[in-house]
Protein backbone atom coordinates (compact mmCIF):
# COMPACT_ATOMS: atom_id res chain seq x y z
CA UNK A 1 0.00 0.00 0.00
CA UNK A 2 0.93 3.49 -0.80
CA UNK A 3 1.20 6.24 2.09
CA UNK A 4 -1.38 8.54 2.55
CA UNK A 5 -0.43 12.05 2.05
CA UNK A 6 -0.83 14.39 5.03
CA UNK A 7 -2.42 17.42 4.42
CA UNK A 8 -1.06 20.88 6.40
CA UNK A 9 -3.92 23.35 7.59
CA UNK A 10 -3.35 27.03 5.08
CA UNK A 11 -2.05 30.00 7.37
CA UNK A 12 -4.93 32.27 5.55
CA UNK A 13 -7.09 30.61 8.29
CA UNK A 14 -5.52 31.01 11.28
CA UNK A 15 -4.87 35.11 10.16
CA UNK A 16 -7.94 36.63 10.06
CA UNK A 17 -9.43 35.55 13.77
CA UNK A 18 -5.82 37.19 15.01
CA UNK A 19 -5.88 39.88 12.70
CA UNK A 20 -9.72 40.99 13.83
CA UNK A 21 -8.98 40.53 17.59
CA UNK A 22 -6.00 43.00 16.96
CA UNK A 23 -8.51 45.42 15.78
CA UNK A 24 -10.66 45.14 18.49
CA UNK A 25 -8.30 45.63 20.81
CA UNK A 26 -7.11 48.76 18.73
CA UNK A 27 -10.94 50.49 18.50
CA UNK A 28 -10.80 49.69 22.66
CA UNK A 29 -7.94 51.26 23.24
CA UNK A 30 -8.61 54.45 21.42
CA UNK A 31 -12.09 55.61 22.94
CA UNK A 32 -10.98 54.71 26.15
CA UNK A 33 -8.04 57.46 25.37
CA UNK A 34 -10.96 59.52 23.97
CA UNK A 35 -13.00 59.11 27.08
CA UNK A 36 -10.09 59.65 29.32
CA UNK A 37 -9.62 63.17 27.49
CA UNK A 38 -12.88 64.15 27.66
CA UNK A 39 -13.23 63.94 31.51
CA UNK A 40 -10.53 67.03 31.81
CA UNK A 41 -11.96 69.38 29.43
CA UNK A 42 -15.74 69.09 31.14
CA UNK A 43 -14.09 70.49 34.44
CA UNK A 44 -13.44 74.43 33.38
CA UNK A 45 -17.14 74.43 31.89
CA UNK A 46 -18.71 73.52 35.43
CA UNK A 47 -16.72 75.81 37.27
CA UNK A 48 -17.53 78.67 35.03
CA UNK A 49 -20.73 78.26 35.88
CA UNK A 50 -20.18 78.20 39.58
CA UNK A 51 -18.25 81.86 39.49
CA UNK A 52 -20.77 82.95 36.55
CA UNK A 53 -24.02 82.95 39.65
CA UNK A 54 -27.07 84.55 38.30
CA UNK A 55 -28.13 88.49 38.92
CA UNK A 56 -31.31 89.28 40.18
CA UNK A 57 -31.99 93.13 38.37
CA UNK A 58 -34.42 95.23 41.35
CA UNK A 59 -37.15 97.43 40.65
CA UNK A 60 -37.80 100.77 41.61
CA UNK A 61 -40.38 99.21 43.95
CA UNK A 62 -38.43 96.66 45.43
CA UNK A 63 -35.81 98.48 47.27
CA UNK A 64 -36.00 101.78 49.44
CA UNK A 65 -33.50 104.41 50.60
CA UNK A 66 -33.14 105.09 54.68
CA UNK A 67 -33.34 108.56 55.56
CA UNK A 68 -32.66 110.13 58.90
CA UNK A 69 -35.25 112.54 60.24
CA UNK A 70 -37.68 112.74 63.79
CA UNK A 71 -40.09 110.42 64.13
CA UNK A 72 -43.60 111.10 65.75
CA UNK A 73 -46.36 108.86 67.25
CA UNK A 74 -50.03 110.39 66.32
CA UNK A 75 -53.14 110.09 67.64
CA UNK A 76 -55.96 110.32 64.98
CA UNK A 77 -58.73 112.74 65.66
CA UNK A 78 -61.10 114.89 63.83
CA UNK A 79 -63.88 117.18 64.82
CA UNK A 80 -64.94 120.80 63.16
CA UNK A 81 -63.21 124.13 63.23
CA UNK A 82 -65.45 126.76 65.64
CA UNK A 83 -64.22 130.45 65.20
CA UNK A 84 -62.95 131.99 68.99
CA UNK A 85 -64.57 135.63 68.01
CA UNK A 86 -68.14 135.41 67.01
CA UNK A 87 -70.64 137.92 67.40
CA UNK A 88 -74.66 138.39 66.52
CA UNK A 89 -75.08 142.67 67.08
CA UNK A 90 -78.35 143.47 68.30
CA UNK A 91 -80.22 146.62 68.52
CA UNK A 92 -80.09 148.70 71.40
CA UNK A 93 -82.77 151.67 71.09
CA UNK A 94 -86.08 150.79 68.68
CA UNK A 95 -86.12 152.40 65.39
CA UNK A 96 -86.70 152.21 61.79
CA UNK A 97 -83.36 150.66 60.03
CA UNK A 98 -82.03 153.98 57.79
CA UNK A 99 -79.11 152.10 56.36
CA UNK A 100 -77.94 148.26 56.22
CA UNK A 101 -75.86 147.80 53.03
CA UNK A 102 -73.34 145.64 53.73
CA UNK A 103 -74.16 142.10 52.97
CA UNK A 104 -73.20 138.97 53.67
CA UNK A 105 -68.74 138.29 53.01
CA UNK A 106 -68.17 141.46 53.93
CA UNK A 107 -64.86 141.95 55.63
CA UNK A 108 -65.71 145.02 58.51
CA UNK A 109 -63.38 146.48 61.34
CA UNK A 110 -63.74 146.76 64.93
CA UNK A 111 -65.58 150.14 65.17
CA UNK A 112 -66.90 150.14 61.08
CA UNK A 113 -70.48 151.38 60.91
CA UNK A 114 -72.90 148.48 60.08
CA UNK A 115 -76.02 150.30 60.05
CA UNK A 116 -78.14 153.55 60.73
CA UNK A 117 -81.22 154.05 62.59
CA UNK A 118 -83.77 156.97 62.29
CA UNK A 119 -82.55 159.55 65.12
CA UNK A 120 -85.36 162.18 65.02
CA UNK A 121 -86.96 160.94 67.89
CA UNK A 122 -83.96 160.51 70.03
CA UNK A 123 -82.57 163.81 69.12
CA UNK A 124 -86.34 165.15 70.29
CA UNK A 125 -85.56 162.57 73.45
CA UNK A 126 -82.29 164.53 73.83
CA UNK A 127 -83.22 168.24 73.66
CA UNK A 128 -86.43 167.73 76.31
CA UNK A 129 -83.64 166.36 78.66
CA UNK A 130 -81.50 168.81 78.17
CA UNK A 131 -84.28 171.48 78.95
CA UNK A 132 -84.89 169.27 82.20
CA UNK A 133 -81.56 169.57 83.17
CA UNK A 134 -81.21 173.54 82.52
CA UNK A 135 -84.37 173.74 84.29
CA UNK A 136 -82.81 171.69 87.68
CA UNK A 137 -79.57 173.56 87.46
CA UNK A 138 -81.54 177.48 87.44
CA UNK A 139 -83.75 175.97 90.27
CA UNK A 140 -79.97 174.84 92.43
CA UNK A 141 -79.12 178.04 91.82
CA UNK A 142 -81.94 180.11 92.54
CA UNK A 143 -81.82 178.05 95.89
CA UNK A 144 -77.98 178.47 96.42
CA UNK A 145 -78.90 182.24 96.56
CA UNK A 146 -81.85 181.72 98.89
CA UNK A 147 -79.12 179.91 101.18
CA UNK A 148 -76.97 182.55 101.35
CA UNK A 149 -79.06 185.52 101.83
CA UNK A 150 -81.38 183.15 104.89
CA UNK A 151 -77.54 182.24 106.19
CA UNK A 152 -76.97 186.51 106.22
CA UNK A 153 -80.72 186.82 107.98
CA UNK A 154 -79.67 183.92 110.85
CA UNK A 155 -76.29 185.59 111.77
CA UNK A 156 -78.08 188.49 112.57
CA UNK A 157 -80.91 186.61 114.61
CA UNK A 158 -83.47 187.61 112.03
CA UNK A 159 -84.30 184.05 111.18
CA UNK A 160 -85.00 181.08 113.29
CA UNK A 161 -82.30 178.34 112.42
CA UNK A 162 -85.18 175.86 111.27
CA UNK A 163 -85.83 178.31 108.91
CA UNK A 164 -82.36 178.57 107.63
CA UNK A 165 -82.28 174.63 107.41
CA UNK A 166 -85.67 174.54 105.32
CA UNK A 167 -83.85 176.60 102.56
CA UNK A 168 -80.48 174.60 103.05
CA UNK A 169 -82.58 171.37 102.26
CA UNK A 170 -83.70 173.22 99.40
CA UNK A 171 -80.37 173.15 98.23
CA UNK A 172 -79.43 169.77 98.56
CA UNK A 173 -83.11 169.25 96.14
CA UNK A 174 -82.43 171.31 93.96
CA UNK A 175 -78.75 169.52 93.47
CA UNK A 176 -79.83 166.37 93.49
CA UNK A 177 -82.90 167.35 90.60
CA UNK A 178 -79.73 168.42 88.63
CA UNK A 179 -77.56 165.00 88.87
CA UNK A 180 -81.14 163.12 88.33
CA UNK A 181 -81.50 165.99 84.45
CA UNK A 182 -77.98 165.13 83.87
CA UNK A 183 -78.04 161.24 83.87
CA UNK A 184 -81.48 161.36 82.20
CA UNK A 185 -79.92 163.69 79.26
CA UNK A 186 -76.24 161.17 78.94
CA UNK A 187 -79.11 158.40 78.41
CA UNK A 188 -81.22 159.94 76.22
CA UNK A 189 -77.19 160.84 74.73
CA UNK A 190 -75.98 157.01 74.41
CA UNK A 191 -79.60 156.43 73.05
CA UNK A 192 -78.24 158.51 70.25
CA UNK A 193 -75.24 157.20 69.65
CA UNK A 194 -76.55 153.90 69.91
CA UNK A 195 -78.92 154.66 66.33
CA UNK A 196 -75.62 154.10 64.62
CA UNK A 197 -74.97 150.27 64.90
CA UNK A 198 -71.08 149.13 64.80
CA UNK A 199 -69.08 146.20 64.85
CA UNK A 200 -67.42 145.58 67.88
CA UNK A 201 -64.97 142.93 66.15
CA UNK A 202 -63.07 142.86 63.05
CA UNK A 203 -64.67 140.03 60.97
CA UNK A 204 -66.42 138.96 57.75
CA UNK A 205 -70.71 139.42 57.92
CA UNK A 206 -71.76 135.97 58.36
CA UNK A 207 -75.42 136.92 58.40
CA UNK A 208 -77.55 140.57 57.77
CA UNK A 209 -80.68 140.06 59.71
CA UNK A 210 -82.18 143.82 58.61
CA UNK A 211 -82.62 145.33 55.69
CA UNK A 212 -83.26 149.46 55.03
CA UNK A 213 -86.80 150.46 55.97
CA UNK A 214 -87.08 147.76 59.06
CA UNK A 215 -88.31 148.30 62.37
CA UNK A 216 -86.10 147.19 65.12
CA UNK A 217 -86.82 147.17 68.55
CA UNK A 218 -83.96 146.22 71.63
CA UNK A 219 -82.39 143.06 71.33
CA UNK A 220 -83.45 142.50 67.61
CA UNK A 221 -80.10 140.59 65.83
CA UNK A 222 -79.44 143.04 63.22
CA UNK A 223 -75.84 141.63 61.66
CA UNK A 224 -73.66 138.69 62.66
CA UNK A 225 -69.86 139.04 62.41
CA UNK A 226 -67.14 135.91 62.04
CA UNK A 227 -63.75 136.55 63.20
CA UNK A 228 -61.38 133.96 61.73
CA UNK A 229 -57.86 135.35 62.78
CA UNK A 230 -58.02 132.05 65.13
CA UNK A 231 -60.26 129.02 65.31
CA UNK A 232 -60.99 126.25 67.66
CA UNK A 233 -60.90 122.51 66.53
CA UNK A 234 -63.33 120.54 68.62
CA UNK A 235 -62.32 116.98 68.46
CA UNK A 236 -63.71 114.13 70.49
CA UNK A 237 -61.02 111.58 72.07
CA UNK A 238 -62.25 108.50 73.41
CA UNK A 239 -61.89 108.36 77.22
CA UNK A 240 -58.91 105.46 76.82
CA UNK A 241 -56.59 107.94 75.14
CA UNK A 242 -57.31 110.61 77.41
CA UNK A 243 -54.37 110.00 79.53
CA UNK A 244 -51.60 110.73 76.22
CA UNK A 245 -52.97 114.00 75.64
CA UNK A 246 -51.76 117.14 77.21
CA UNK A 247 -51.79 121.35 76.64
CA UNK A 248 -49.48 122.39 74.28
CA UNK A 249 -49.18 119.04 72.16
CA UNK A 250 -48.87 119.73 68.14
CA UNK A 251 -51.87 118.62 66.09
CA UNK A 252 -51.54 118.18 62.53
CA UNK A 253 -54.82 118.22 60.10
CA UNK A 254 -55.96 118.61 56.90
CA UNK A 255 -59.59 120.04 55.71
CA UNK A 256 -61.63 119.07 52.49
CA UNK A 257 -60.73 121.42 49.58
CA UNK A 258 -56.93 121.95 50.57
CA UNK A 259 -55.47 118.66 50.56
CA UNK A 260 -52.30 119.49 49.68
CA UNK A 261 -52.10 122.08 52.47
CA UNK A 262 -51.43 120.85 55.94
CA UNK A 263 -52.16 123.06 58.88
CA UNK A 264 -51.16 122.78 62.08
CA UNK A 265 -52.47 123.87 65.70
CA UNK A 266 -52.07 123.18 69.53
CA UNK A 267 -53.73 121.45 72.13
CA UNK A 268 -55.47 124.48 74.53
CA UNK A 269 -57.87 123.00 76.58
CA UNK A 270 -59.70 119.23 77.22
CA UNK A 271 -62.99 119.46 78.82
CA UNK A 272 -63.41 117.56 81.86
CA UNK A 273 -66.65 115.63 81.41
CA UNK A 274 -67.58 113.13 78.93
CA UNK A 275 -69.72 113.49 75.81
CA UNK A 276 -73.56 111.95 76.47
CA UNK A 277 -74.11 108.88 74.37
CA UNK A 278 -70.31 108.52 73.15
CA UNK A 279 -68.47 108.55 76.37
CA UNK A 280 -65.58 110.66 74.64
CA UNK A 281 -64.48 113.46 76.03
CA UNK A 282 -64.00 117.06 73.85
CA UNK A 283 -60.53 118.35 72.90
CA UNK A 284 -60.01 121.99 72.30
CA UNK A 285 -57.21 122.84 69.36
CA UNK A 286 -56.22 126.57 69.10
CA UNK A 287 -55.51 127.09 65.11
CA UNK A 288 -54.15 130.64 64.16
CA UNK A 289 -56.17 131.54 60.63
CA UNK A 290 -53.56 134.71 59.63
CA UNK A 291 -54.33 134.41 55.78
CA UNK A 292 -58.12 133.50 56.73
CA UNK A 293 -57.69 130.06 54.64
CA UNK A 294 -60.01 128.62 56.94
CA UNK A 295 -64.00 128.65 57.32
CA UNK A 296 -66.29 128.26 60.16
CA UNK A 297 -67.87 124.93 60.55
CA UNK A 298 -65.07 123.10 58.27
CA UNK A 299 -64.61 119.25 58.88
CA UNK A 300 -61.06 118.51 60.30
CA UNK A 301 -58.67 115.63 60.12
CA UNK A 302 -55.59 114.83 61.30
CA UNK A 303 -53.51 113.59 63.92
CA UNK A 304 -52.30 114.40 67.38
CA UNK A 305 -48.55 114.27 68.41
CA UNK A 306 -48.25 112.37 71.47
CA UNK A 307 -44.58 111.57 71.58
CA UNK A 308 -41.27 112.63 69.60
CA UNK A 309 -37.89 110.47 69.12
CA UNK A 310 -34.88 112.13 67.96
CA UNK A 311 -33.12 111.89 64.99
CA UNK A 312 -32.59 108.60 63.86
CA UNK A 313 -32.73 106.37 60.49
CA UNK A 314 -36.62 105.46 59.71
CA UNK A 315 -37.46 101.90 58.22
CA UNK A 316 -40.89 100.95 55.98
CA UNK A 317 -42.57 98.16 58.33
CA UNK A 318 -42.73 96.25 55.11
CA UNK A 319 -39.40 95.99 55.12
CA UNK A 320 -38.94 94.04 58.66
CA UNK A 321 -38.12 90.28 58.69
CA UNK A 322 -38.33 88.06 61.89
CA UNK A 323 -35.47 85.32 61.81
CA UNK A 324 -34.30 83.57 64.86
CA UNK A 325 -36.36 85.55 67.05
CA UNK A 326 -34.41 88.67 65.66
CA UNK A 327 -36.19 91.80 63.37
CA UNK A 328 -33.79 92.06 60.53
CA UNK A 329 -33.70 93.67 57.26
CA UNK A 330 -32.11 93.05 53.88
CA UNK A 331 -29.80 95.38 52.94
CA UNK A 332 -27.76 95.38 49.85
CA UNK A 333 -23.83 95.88 50.61
CA UNK A 334 -21.50 95.63 47.34
CA UNK A 335 -24.06 93.86 44.89
CA UNK A 336 -24.80 91.28 47.59
CA UNK A 337 -28.20 90.77 50.11
CA UNK A 338 -27.29 91.23 53.25
CA UNK A 339 -29.62 89.96 56.51
CA UNK A 340 -28.81 93.09 58.86
CA UNK A 341 -30.32 92.62 62.71
CA UNK A 342 -31.87 95.91 63.86
CA UNK A 343 -33.14 97.07 67.33
CA UNK A 344 -36.36 99.33 67.12
CA UNK A 345 -37.57 102.20 69.01
CA UNK A 346 -40.46 104.38 68.31
CA UNK A 347 -43.18 102.63 65.52
CA UNK A 348 -45.38 104.76 63.89
CA UNK A 349 -48.54 102.19 62.24
CA UNK A 350 -50.38 105.42 60.79
CA UNK A 351 -46.93 106.22 58.56
CA UNK A 352 -46.01 102.40 58.41
CA UNK A 353 -42.54 103.34 59.76
CA UNK A 354 -40.36 102.58 62.49
CA UNK A 355 -37.44 104.10 64.50
CA UNK A 356 -34.14 102.02 64.15
CA UNK A 357 -31.85 102.93 67.25
CA UNK A 358 -28.78 100.47 65.99
CA UNK A 359 -28.10 98.18 63.15
CA UNK A 360 -28.86 100.65 59.91
CA UNK A 361 -27.54 103.96 58.98
CA UNK A 362 -28.90 106.94 56.82
CA UNK A 363 -28.01 106.12 53.18
CA UNK A 364 -28.60 102.45 53.26
CA UNK A 365 -30.48 100.21 50.50
CA UNK A 366 -33.47 98.40 52.00
CA UNK A 367 -35.66 95.16 50.20
CA UNK A 368 -39.15 96.06 50.76
CA UNK A 369 -40.60 93.15 48.48
CA UNK A 370 -41.17 89.91 49.73
CA UNK A 371 -39.05 88.27 46.63
CA UNK A 372 -39.36 84.61 46.33
CA UNK A 373 -35.90 82.63 46.55
CA UNK A 374 -34.55 86.14 47.20
CA UNK A 375 -31.68 85.06 50.38
CA UNK A 376 -28.61 86.69 51.93
CA UNK A 377 -26.09 86.22 49.70
CA UNK A 378 -27.77 86.79 46.78
CA UNK A 379 -26.30 88.90 43.67
CA UNK A 380 -28.61 91.66 42.99
CA UNK A 381 -28.17 95.01 40.84
CA UNK A 382 -29.86 98.00 42.06
CA UNK A 383 -31.96 100.02 39.64
CA UNK A 384 -29.41 103.12 39.71
CA UNK A 385 -27.39 100.54 38.56
CA UNK A 386 -28.88 98.95 35.65
CA UNK A 387 -29.79 102.34 34.52
CA UNK A 388 -26.07 103.45 34.90
CA UNK A 389 -25.02 100.71 32.91
CA UNK A 390 -27.67 100.93 30.23
CA UNK A 391 -26.19 104.49 29.03
CA UNK A 392 -22.97 103.05 29.56
CA UNK A 393 -24.03 100.35 26.67
CA UNK A 394 -25.99 103.27 24.94
CA UNK A 395 -22.72 105.18 24.02
CA UNK A 396 -21.05 104.62 20.50
CA UNK A 397 -17.73 103.09 20.48
CA UNK A 398 -15.12 105.02 19.40
CA UNK A 399 -13.73 104.48 16.51
CA UNK A 400 -10.36 102.68 15.90
CA UNK A 401 -7.43 104.53 14.50
CA UNK A 402 -6.55 103.98 11.14
CA UNK A 403 -2.82 103.86 10.07
CA UNK A 404 -1.81 106.41 7.74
Amino acid sequence: MSPQPVHLKSPRRWRLPVIGLVVLGLAGGGWSMMKSQAKPAAAPKDSAAAKAAPVMELANADVAPIAARQLSVGLPLSGSLIPVSQATIKSKVSGQVQEAALREGVAVQAGQVLARLDQADLKARLQQQQAMLDEAQARLSMAQKNEYNANALLSQKFISQTSFDTTANAVELARANVKSASAMVDLARIALNDSVIRAPISGIISKRHVQAGDKVAPDMPVYTIVGLNELTLEAQVPTTDIPRVKVGQEVRFHVDGFAKREFSGKVARINPTTEAGSRAMLVYVSVSNADGALRGGMFAKGSLTTEKGREAPVVPLVALRQEAGKQVVYTVVDGAVVAQPVTLGLRSDDEGVAEVSEGLQAGAQVLVAKLEGLKPGAKVKLPHEQAAGAQQAAKPAAPAATKG
